[in-house]
């Protein structure tokens, strides 16, 4: 992470629920991420793929799911989602005009692959999802290519970069420089573990919502900044992988629970924010199946959802604190700074050396360890 500390390394622990060993979405077995951050000419902006599964996703079938809560949004290949319960491509994010091109990359990416696996293709439904990255980079120009959506999916790997990479390089959130952020938790339940992460691209919210913890941090922030027009608008995007074995039902539950984590982060999901969350299982699967043949998926007991929901919420919560905390300061395209989070946590965090009561005399920009 070049160096980068996640928001645990500044005193503060979303939730109760222990995380993964990386606390990072591609904790949940057969989940990689990859990024590919495009820096040439004046653009900042990129994509990021998450690749669900181990194999030839276009085959396997993860049971998958979509949740809306505000569709100011122009992400594709969601409504096959919604009538299928499936998703046949990696999820890749990128902003809001390079969808139609991204969309193209993935065609032809799936059609490479199910060619080398001797897989005739008719259709496919690509999976893309998006934020605006105007404030930060020259959008109009569409500089994302299809090289570049390759290079992201075939640099997928466990580790990966959080931050201003990929679909974060051009984000902002709450006022500040947003990005990707990832985080997972763990869950032990009839005598195996199960792992539930999320990764988002951060891109909503006014600076004085901004929460951390319970804390009113972009408050303090704005105390300091003065804000001009600050408004609740942007977008996020939330992908939630997982092994636990869910129904697509079952899993859009999930998806609206893990909006209590954008929301105990301060977001109003405002007028012009898309807020769109799109999640999968990797221990279920629908593949096209052959005449008289049936499948079977598993599912988790209905009345023990209440840890699962639970999972994705603080999930969530730390992904968006992570993705802040991991990003740098930037220039927007009319001059504007956008500061990070990490330069107030470090100013608070060194004074913090010479007091007990740091709450007190930082500002409460960090918490009492």
């Amino acid at each position: 992470m070049n160096g980068a500390k996640d928001i645990r390394s500044y005193g503060y622990k979303v939730g109760s629920i222990p995380c993964g060993k990386a606390n990072l979405i591609t904790d949940v077995p057969g989940v990689k991420v990859g990024h590919c951050t495009v820096e040439e000419n004046g653009h900042k902006t990129g994509v990021t793929a998450v690749i669900p599964c181990d194999g030839n996703v276009f085959v396997k079938k993860p049971v998958a799911s979509v949740f809306t809560l505000n569709g100011y949004g122009k992400t594709a290949g969601t409504i096959q989602i919604e009538e299928l319960g499936v998703i046949e491509t990696p999820i890749c994010l990128t902003n809001t005009l390079n969808v139609g091109k991204v969309s193209d990359a993935l065609v032809e990416y799936t059609i490479q692959k199910c060619a080398g696996d001797h897989i005739k293709v008719r259709s496919i439904n690509p999976v893309v999802g998006e934020t605006n990255d105007s404030l930060i980079n020259p959008i109009q120009e569409r500089a994302v290519e299809v090289h570049h959506v390759i290079q992201a999916l075939e640099s997928a790997s466990e580790a990966f970069e959080q931050g201003c990479v990929g679909a974060g390089r051009g984000t902002v959130c709450c006022g500040l420089k947003g990005g990707i952020g990832s985080s997972s938790r763990v869950l032990d339940f009839a005598g195996k573990t199960y792992t539930l992460g999320a990764l988002v691209q951060s891109n909503f919210g006014r600076m004085e919502d901004l929460m951390i913890c319970g804390q009113p941090v972009g408050n303090r922030i704005a105390q300091e900044l003065h804000p001009k027009n600050s408004k609740d608008e942007g977008s996020i995007m939330i992908i939630i992988g997982t092994d636990i074995p869910l129904s697509a039902r079952q899993l859009k539950r999930v998806l609206k629970r893990a909006a209590v984590g954008l929301v105990r982060t301060g977001s109003y999901m405002g007028h012009g924010s898309g807020d769109v969350f799109i999640g999968f299982t990797n221990e279920n699967y629908l593949p096209a199946a052959g005449k008289e043949k049936l499948l079977s998926i598993s599912c988790f007991p209905e009345d023990r959802l209440d840890l699962v929901f639970r999972m994705a919420a603080e999930s969530v919560e730390e992904a968006i604190c992570n993705s802040l905390i991991y990003a740098h300061q930037e220039n927007g395209v009319d001059g504007k700074i956008y500061h990070c989070l990490s330069e107030f946590f470090a100013r608070a965090c060194l004074k913090k050396a010479f007091c007990k009561m740091c709450v007190t005399i930082c500002g409460g920009f960090c918490v009492e360890i």
